[in-house]
Parts: C-alpha cells; structure tokens; sequence
C-alpha cells in the first residue's frame, strides 16, 4: 500500500494546510495510507483529531515520514536540506515557483524525486478542478474586499434613510483574471458602484454580466497568453494605462490590484502620483504585493499610509486569510490531481507521461530536470 504524507507548513506566514480530513476519506477510499504531520491544520481550526477520525495517522516524526512517503503534499516550496530526506521516486506536490527557484530543481532532481509544480498546471478544462493558481486567487479576490470594507470608514451599499441617503462606495478592479472577477461579484454583492479595467479587451463582457462598469483605456494591440494570462505590456502602454486609469482612482473608495506576471516581478500599476490624487481615507489593495507589487510603496506584510492618507494594504499570503476555505479547496485540487492519474487495480500512480495535464507540471523525474522550458 501506498503511503502519502501531508507535511505541516513552518512558514509563519502559511495559515493553509494541503490535506483536510474529509480528502483524507477520499484519499483512503483509492487505496492509500494517509499519514498527516500533528499540527497540520491547526491554523485552519482543523485539529489532529478531526484527521484521526478521518483514518489518518497523526505522526510528530517529520523525517521518519517523509523518508517513508511515497507521495508528499505540501503547500508552500520545500526547504532544500529535507529534500535528501525524501524517498527516491517520491512524486513531491506544492507550490514550487519554478521560474525563480532553478537551484531548487535541481536539487529535486538530484534527490530522484518527481517534483509537480502546482503552478504549471495548464489552464484547461480538463485540469480545471487541479488548478490552485484559480482556486487559491477565487479567495483572495474575495478576501480582498471583505478586508477593504473592515478598513474603510464608509459602508458599501447605498442606504435611504430618514436621515438622508448614503452614497454606495466606489470600488475599482484592476486585473479581471480569477481574483478580478471574485473581487467585482463580492463587492457587487455587498452593494457597492464597481468599476473595473483589465488590459484584455475580452473580459469587458464578463465584467457587464457582473454589474460592473468596464473601463476602457485605448492601449493599441494587448491579449492574452494561451494559458489566460494577460500579456506583458510595453513602457509606452504602460504609461497610457495610468493615465486611463488615473481618474477611475482618484474617485474610487477602494482600488484592488491583481495583476501578477506569473515568473516574473509584477507590473507598477498604480504611481505615486496616482496615489496623490486619490482621496484621504481611501483604500488600495495589492494582491501582487509577493512579487513585487503594483502600488508605488506598497510592502508586504504591512499597511501603509500615504501623505495624503491613502492606505496601502500589502498582507501576506492573502490566499489564506481564509484559512479553512482555502484549505478545503487546495486539498480538492491535490485529491483531483492525484485520483486523475491512480490505477486502483495497480494501487499506484501512473507517470503517463505524454498526458497534457502531466507534461505541464511534472517538472523532475529519474534524476533529471525533464520540462522543456527548465532544462539547463
């Protein structure tokens, strides 16, 4: 029988754990032996019991475990001196953030494991229901707003009162990807005027069928990747993007920002003058404050706030600020990842190899570094 290992993050930072106890039943049901590391989802409000009833075995021995794993979850990359301690031909599953972490791979690859990088997995149909890059940003769009709207000192729907009618507060979305467009159905649901702009002139009808107002900034020829990202923009388009996007700011209550390059720092969006022009007591989100941001003076982990009181919010892993969510649909992907390819006859995971989903993610195997785009 199989064994797989659910690793308890030690980033301080990493509210999420990759196994829930109601996977656990599933990933039993296949036909493997579940062992969770005690502590697992204590950050989630999911104790070690929950996950004994489930028919895990709870262990405190990290290394014994992971030696001993023939599939290892984990969310976050794993520390470089573990990776010795792992089983070779271990199939390893996290966030790997591969385009930044070439030493990493190469030591997975010297330690024969077949590393999947849960951010490779290709934006199809059929992976769908593996795709945590979207699971993980549907929360963050949505966490983004419930913070706004606890920071702001305005209401978000419009109220007529005896007193007086109150003004619906402004929202304005900058990316329409997945967090975009959970961010603009948040904010509508909670009764707010939202306006949003993406560089894909595509997404303008999504954004319509939300209730939201498109802005329209002429930019010249822009699109998307075949993955659904949208493309790097030139200087010059850059420039005229802050320039359309400046009014739409200053009269916003609250701007979001989700516009991450995957791989690469994310674009500077919104300019210290474009700070300058907003109103005291505004709000700014930077959901791409972990790679680099795209709000002049936005820091990770930290609110700030500007001099004319622009508050900057920078919270790190906002993907978890909903910890047990979050958790539960991490999980599914990896469930749905792993069920996708075991051979219940077999009681094994099959490494077939010319499978699209598997050719995108699988970035280690035998020793060696086999993804075209990470070869030396």
């Amino acid at each position: 029988m199989k064994t797989v290992f659910a690793v308890r993050e030690t980033d301080p930072r990493e509210t999420r754990a990759a196994l829930i106890p109601d996977l656990v039943k599933k990933l039993v049901a296949l036909g493997l032996k579940v062992q969770v590391e005690s502590g697992l989802g204590v950050r989630a409000d999911l104790p070690d019991a929950l996950y004994t009833e489930a028919g895990a075995e709870v262990v405190t021995d990290r290394d014994a475990a992971l030696s001993a794993a023939d599939i290892v979850l984990r969310v976050r990359k794993p520390d470089a001196a573990e990776l010795p301690k792992l089983k070779p031909g271990a199939l390893h599953i996290s966030f790997l953030d591969p385009f930044n972490e070439k030493d990493l791979l190469n030591k997975l690859a010297e330690a024969k494991v077949s590393a999947v990088s849960l951010e490779m997995i290709p934006r199809t149909t059929l992976a769908q229901k593996m795709d945590a890059l979207s699971s993980q940003a549907n929360l963050a769009g949505y966490a983004a707003v419930i913070m706004a709207s606890d920071r702001q000192s305005k209401i978000l729907p419009m109220m007529m009162t005896p007193a007086g009618t109150l003004s619906p507060a402004r929202f304005f979305i900058i990316g329409v990807g997945v967090a975009g467009l959970q961010a603009i159905a948040t904010a509508k649901r909670l009764g707010a005027r939202v306006e949003a702009f993406d560089t894909r002139p595509v997404v303008e009808e999504q954004v319509k069928s939300l209730g939201a107002k498109f802005v329209k900034v002429d930019l010249g020829d822009t699109g998307q990747t075949d993955q659904g990202y949208a493309k790097e923009l030139t200087p010059e388009q850059l420039e005229k993007q802050r320039q359309g996007m400046a009014k739409a700011c200053a009269q916003a209550d609250v701007v979001i920002t989700t516009a991450k390059l995957f791989g690469r720092p994310a674009p500077k969006i919104v300019t210290a003058d474009m700070l300058a022009q907003m109103k005291h007591g505004s709000i700014v989100v930077d959901l791409a404050v972990e790679t680099g941001g795209n709000v002049d003076g936005s820091k990770l982990g930290e609110e700030v706030i500007t001099e004319n009181g622009v508050r900057i919010i920078g919270h790190e892993n906002i993907e978890g600020y909903f910890a047990q969510p979050a958790s539960q649909m991490l999980a599914s992907n990896f469930y749905n990842f792993i069920e996708h390819f075991w051979d219940t006859e077999a009681g094994d995971f099959q490494y077939k190899l010319d499978d699209e989903i598997l050719k995108g993610c699988l970035l280690t195997r035998d020793g060696q570094i086999i993804h075209e785009r990470f070869k030396a």
